[in-house]
């Protein structure tokens, strides 16, 4: 099967361009990018569907770094099915699904059960993650060689940081003997346990308990020490502070093997939004101060901080209708990815082919995919957008089981017209 893709704007994360042109796929790979009228005139006569874009966005699938997916134990929140749906509506074509599940994903077995629920129910791919310690309690790490051969692409705990330094030096140690990618949450826990807000007049005017924006560079200088001394892999979950950003350029400098990324939400969101208790807007992290924000997201205009994600994390109503202190962190984010990225080019603040790196290509290539590019060769899984289509979110029409979202009634820009996993059409917006 072939199909031209033809009058897009065509985003290259790999080149950071934005050129107009055509897109050929023969199967399930990428066979050609033109951008000669001729080219795709005589390509065009040859193809078995074409298909015209109006000048609209053709993009690499976003590859989604920190899912949370709730098979095995907490399917009412979230499904392998209901998820997937979710991606593909909002452009995802790779799910990097987090290990915090009921019970934890630590062992070859259960690796083995989420890689094929994920290929019976979701049309998105997924790439597993494993725990990084047994149970992410932080005192015995994991099979690492048995779960890297089950399919595993990182090792994490997830916000669960192993304060034992001995047991977590071990664990980048045997990482590192084996070329395995270790994904940690920069934060001193004993500081930020039971915060609900960053330290400042807001928290304390709101009555909000907070944490230090230092806890998160205390965590990080704590970590880069033992990156340092091992000469492991480490990516950053999310670094979300000001204070955190020279440790981590510092980091870069010296040689180190390090990425960082940032959630989507923290990009586009600040402690303001906490106003009216409205617990949707309750993260881990919690959300930070305005100069904070301008920070990450300047970290990312610059390629500093290499990857951007939804850090999707469904719950259900009843963990959210409680007290803002007591509420379940954390937000859905599958189908806002997009357009809540796309408040930053709008904005000016960040170019489209510099964000789609950090949405896409970056996050692929820490993890040793070959999604992410827009190249002969690469996999035909694509997202076709209208960045400039006006709406306004109603969360009741998400795919997504659980609609906690802070973007519930926000006025956004940019929607998803189809996504192709693999050559194959998996969305089309009616």
């Amino acid at each position: 099967m072939s199909l031209l893709l033809t009058n897009a704007r065509l985003i290259d994360p790999e080149a950071l361009t934005e050129t107009h042109g055509a897109v050929y796929i023969d199967g399930t790979t990428i066979a050609e990018v033109l951008t000669d009228p001729a080219a795709i005139e005589a390509r065009a006569a040859r193809a078995l569907r074409v298909e015209d874009c109006g000048g609209k966005v053709l993009a690499p699938g976003m590859v989604d770094l920190g899912v949370k997916i709730g098979e095995p134990g907490e399917r009412h929140k979230e499904s392998f099915r209901s998820a997937g749906l979710a991606a593909a509506a909002g452009g995802v074509t790779t799910m990097v699904t987090r290990p915090d599940t009921l019970p934890v994903t630590d062992t070859p077995e259960q690796l083995e059960f989420i890689t094929r629920r994920a290929a019976e129910a979701s049309p998105v791919r997924i790439a597993p993650m494993s725990a990084l310690t047994k149970g992410r309690a932080g005192r015995e790490m994991v099979e690492i060689g048995f779960m890297l051969d089950a399919g595993a692409v990182a090792f994490t705990d997830v916000d669960h940081v192993v304060t034992d330094t001995r047991v977590f030096s071990r664990c980048l140690t045997y990482a590192r003997s084996l070329g395995a990618l270790v994904i940690a949450h920069p934060q001193d826990p004993g500081l930020s346990a039971g915060a609900a807000a960053t330290s400042g007049k807001f928290a304390s005017l709101k009555g909000l308990p907070a944490v230090s924006s230092m806890a998160e560079r205390m965590g990080f200088d704590r970590d880069m020490a033992l990156v340092e001394m091992t000469g492991a892999r480490y990516h950053a979950d999310q670094i979300t502070t000001a204070r955190a950003l020279p440790a981590l350029e510092r980091a870069k400098a010296n040689g180190l093997d390090v990425t960082a990324g940032v959630s989507i939400h923290h990009l586009t969101l600040n402690e303001f939004d906490l106003g009216d208790y409205r617990t949707f807007f309750k993260l881990t992290p919690p959300l930070r101060s305005e100069d904070d924000r301008m920070a990450v997201v300047e970290a990312v205009a610059t390629g500093l901080i290499d990857t951007v994600s939804s850090m999707h994390t469904p719950q259900d109503e009843e963990s959210k209708r409680l007290p803002f202190e007591e509420a379940a962190a954390g937000a859905v984010g599958l189908q806002t990815l997009l357009p809540a990225a796309l408040r930053l080019a709008h904005e000016g603040l960040i170019e489209l082919p510099r964000l789609w790196a950090a949405l896409s290509l970056n996050p692929a290539r820490r993890l040793g995919l070959p999604q992410g590019r827009l190249a002969p060769g690469a996999p035909a899984d694509l997202v076709l957008f209208d960045p400039g289509a006006p709406f306004v979110l109603d969360r009741f029409t998400l795919l997504s089981k659980s609609k906690n979202t802070p973007f519930d009634s926000a006025r956004m820009e940019g929607r998803v017209t189809a996504t192709w996993v693999g050559g194959q059409e998996v969305y089309r917006r009616a």
